[in-house]
């Protein structure tokens, strides 16, 4: 039973999240060998305050 996680901010569409699932799902099967009945693809969202690189909160980077 492969298990993929996904860690990223918060903030995509539904339609983003399944085009990215499907993708994931895609390569496992072409480069991994999983079924993909067997597959399971989990999106972990947080938000730009509980997310942090270098000492900085992502809600806190220029730009953001």
């Amino acid at each position: 039973m492969p298990f993929v996680i996904v860690e990223m901010w918060e903030g995509r569409t539904v339609e983003q999240k399944r085009k990215l699932t499907r993708a994931i799902t895609d390569a496992m099967i072409e480069h991994g060998g999983c079924k993909p009945d067997h597959l399971h693809v989990v999106i972990h969202e947080s938000s730009k305050e509980n997310w942090a690189r270098a000492g900085v909160l992502g809600n806190e980077k220029e730009g953001h």
